[in-house]
């Protein structure tokens, strides 16, 4: 069984991209939804949510984790393979690597949390990956409560991107890195903007081969177990308002976790 995890809602795209890879595993999707979103909590804290959770996904019997969250796998994911030594863990870093590769301005542009933004870990890629361009981090505060909340769309949010996208646009980024899971969700509005300017990078679908390629046990029963820590209800409420009615169909509710 895969365990697959996030604050809420933003990793329920790369849950989507796992399911299109290996629908036929037995899949949990916990949303840590008492404390979203991360993007705004101390470092330590988030990784103390990520370790219980990461004990609680494999103690249901979950012998493969993914951390769908670009804030938790930056300050966490190592501890979490030192905790579980024996089980693999595919965590989500921002596409800087593809971004650079492809950009032909040499400028790309990272749209993240404030959490993601100021991690060492962004910057390690960064340095590794990206050396030869210029990299812009965009904080984007707020971006992953409005997921949360379905606010999806409308003129103060087509505002707000605007605000924080255009002076990429402007400064030459023809790459820009969507830096959280839970901005797959925004893309409509994104691409409102950035169509034929900049091409959006989002690592959901790479996430799902290594997933494939990592996991011995592809076939199952094609279960999928729906968790949150608080209002799971919501979390099954929300996958038509996402565009995602199938996964809904193959999820029978959700349940309340307490990791």
């Amino acid at each position: 069984m895969i365990g697959i995890f996030d604050s809420g809602l933003g990793g329920l795209s790369v849950l989507a991209a796992i399911a299109r890879v290996l629908p036929r595993a037995d899949l949990v999707y916990l949303a840590d939804t008492a404390h979203v979103p991360y993007g705004d909590k101390p470092d330590d804290f988030i990784r103390g949510r990520v370790l219980a959770i990461g004990r609680h996904l494999v103690a249901q019997g979950c012998d493969l984790l993914v951390v769908a969250c670009n804030t938790a796998t930056a300050h966490a994911v190592t501890e979490l393979r030192q905790q579980h030594p024996g089980i693999p863990v595919v965590g989500v870093e921002p596409g800087v690597k593809p971004a650079a590769q492809g950009s032909r301005s040499g400028r790309i542009a990272v749209l993240a949390t404030e959490a993601t933004a100021r991690s060492e870990r962004l910057r390690r890629l960064i340095r590794e990956h990206a050396g030869n361009v210029d990299v812009r981090i965009q904080p984007c505060p707020g971006w992953a409560t409005r997921i949360e909340t379905l606010n999806l769309d409308g003129e103060e949010l087509d505002a707000d991107i605007r605000d924080k996208v255009q002076p990429l646009l402007d400064a030459g980024a023809d790459h820009i890195v969507l830096g959280c899971t839970h901005y797959a969700f925004l893309m409509p509005a994104l691409l409102r903007l950035v169509a034929g300017r900049a091409q959006l990078v989002d690592v959901a679908e790479a996430i799902a081969r290594q997933v494939a390629r990592l996991y011995v046990r592809p076939e199952g029963n094609a279960r999928l177990h729906l968790q949150a820590t608080a209002r799971p209800e919501r979390l099954h409420a929300a996958l038509p308002a996402l565009g995602l009615n199938w996964l809904a169909a193959r999820a029978h509710g959700a349940s309340l976790a307490t990791p």
